[in-house]
């Protein structure tokens, strides 16, 4: 646009520098000159004639100078605009500096509580004779979570602590719910051994045995929190999820583990992989620390 105008404007600085230099003229010098006075005559009647064609021709010019000063005007505005949003670029750039600060403060405490209970978890599970020892020690301390869970919190001191009343929490020596909705198999495959069927040289089950596909993806039966998640000697991989009102369910002969503990499950969130060949993985679900048939749950 500056331009176009510099294109269009070089003529009429041409014009406007000889209209200067016959208005600065004294008028006395015409009357002096001979002939003068017919000079300015006909000058005057040029100018007469030429203005009418200058202003017609110079319209375009003036409209294209009114656009270009909207058009530094908008650039202004724009340039003002783009000021603002940096500012607020720069308080929003601020404020997810400090979130990822504190989310990373977060993540780090998080991860260190996941570890230390993925600690305790494998001094349990050291400790433990046998599998059904681990499991019903977890099945202690997920009730004690849950007592400690229903103790009614902190209440302030009462304007008239005669009055005072203690809160009534949740009682904890309730029988769990007897029905698990929206109960899954971990894995999809044949069913091997039922629940309470024997085998020559074994105990009755406690669970059922699914034959499963080789690398199989295994998945968690319902929603809950892992309470223990690692190797435990003669059954692999294992993953006890606990699922709250008592139920617990242990998944065995896995072989990558893609939970651990602490981790806050939903129903078919992936727990690992089974082994290669004719993997068998065992399902286990507890009710109060009593076996329970899970295939009674999905049937219901």
């Amino acid at each position: 646009m500056r331009a176009l105008l510099a294109q269009h404007q070089q003529p009429l600085v041409k014009l406007t520098a000889a209209l200067q230099r016959l208005s600065r003229r004294p008028p006395a010098l015409s009357l002096l000159r001979p002939g003068s006075l017919r000079d300015a005559v006909y000058l005057r009647a040029v100018l007469q004639t030429m203005l009418p064609t200058v202003q017609r021709r110079t319209a375009g010019l003036r409209a294209e100078i009114d656009k270009s000063r909207a058009l530094q005007a908008k650039a202004e505005q724009a340039s003002a605009a783009l000021r603002a949003s940096e500012g607020e670029f720069a308080r929003r750039r601020q404020a997810l500096a400090a979130l990822e600060s504190g989310q990373r403060l977060a993540s780090r405490e998080a991860s260190g509580i996941a570890d230390r209970e993925a600690e305790r978890a494998l001094a349990l599970a050291e400790a433990a004779r046998d599998l059904g020892g681990l499991v019903s020690e977890l099945d202690k301390q997920g009730e004690v979570r849950a007592q400690l869970a229903a103790l009614p919190g902190p209440v302030l001191r009462p304007a008239q602590p005669a009055a005072a009343q203690v809160a009534a929490g949740q009682d904890p020596t309730l029988p769990p719910p007897p029905r698990l909705a929206g109960y899954i198999l971990p894995v999809s495959g044949r069913l091997v051994q039922g629940f309470g069927e024997t085998a020559p040289g074994k105990p009755r089950s406690r669970g059922i045995l699914l034959a499963a596909n080789p690398s199989a993806q295994a998945v968690a039966p319902a929603a809950g929190r892992v309470v223990f998640a690692g190797p435990f000697e003669g059954f692999g991989q294992i993953v006890i999820i606990e699922h709250g009102g008592g139920w617990t369910s242990l998944i065995t002969g896995l072989t990558l583990l893609d939970a651990r503990v602490g981790q806050r499950l939903v129903a078919g969130s992936p727990l690992g992989l089974a082994g290669p060949g004719r993997p068998q993985v065992s399902l286990e679900l507890r009710r109060g620390g009593e076996p329970v048939n899970p295939l009674d749950q999905i049937r219901g």
